[in-house]
């Protein structure tokens, strides 16, 4: 004779429930895991890639030239990285002397954009420039030498987010401070550091 069979307990059930609960949390935090691994937001980075002078003037102690700054910006984010509050500031001796603002934009996931600012500086008194001379640089016909210099500083900030599947928003800024040397005696530039 067959014995009927009992239908499953609530105990059996209940325990199938919390099995199968146990189970979905896990792949969520592992889905989240890899989610903020992968699209884990990165500041995007600038990169100054020549900064000129096309005009140059020194009078009565005063300097007065026109400003031009070329750089790339890389946005290594897996979203578009949009930048607003941007600018581009000249310092003298800690002080301002110079300043424009960055235009609004968006830069694609892995994009990198290409920027030019120029701008004119109005006139501000140049510090004592010493009489010594600079370093000496060869030309391999006996050399000659560069004159006084006038150091300036440019800051270029950013700030921006980056929104990661319309849902999460991040915060990111980046910025490049640059040290620019420029030759009194004709306003090229001798070279820049960042």
């Amino acid at each position: 004779m067959v014995k009927p069979q009992r239908p499953p307990s609530g105990r059996t059930n209940l325990a199938s429930c919390v099995v199968a609960t146990i189970f979905l949390i896990f792949i969520i935090i592992v889905v989240l895991i890899i989610f903020f691994s992968v699209f884990k937001p990165k500041q995007p980075i600038i990169s100054v890639n020549a900064v000129q002078l096309p005009s140059f003037a020194i009078s009565n102690g005063t300097v007065n030239f026109t400003f031009s700054q070329y750089v790339s910006v890389k946005n290594p984010n897996k979203a578009e990285f949009s930048h607003y509050d941007s600018s581009l500031q000249l310092l003298y001796g800690g002080n301002q002397v110079g300043f424009m603002f960055i235009p609004a934009g968006k830069i694609g996931s892995g994009r990198t954009q290409y920027m030019a600012a120029t701008f004119a500086v109005e006139s501000f008194p140049m510090g004592a420039v010493p009489e010594s001379v600079g370093p000496s640089i060869t030309d391999g016909l006996g050399g000659f030498r560069v004159g006084p210099s006038l150091e300036i500083e440019s800051r270029m900030e950013m700030a921006g987010r980056v929104r990661v599947l319309h849902f999460f928003t991040h915060h990111v800024d980046a910025r490049a401070v640059c040290r620019v040397s420029i030759a009194v005696s004709d306003g090229s530039v001798l070279g820049f550091h960042c």
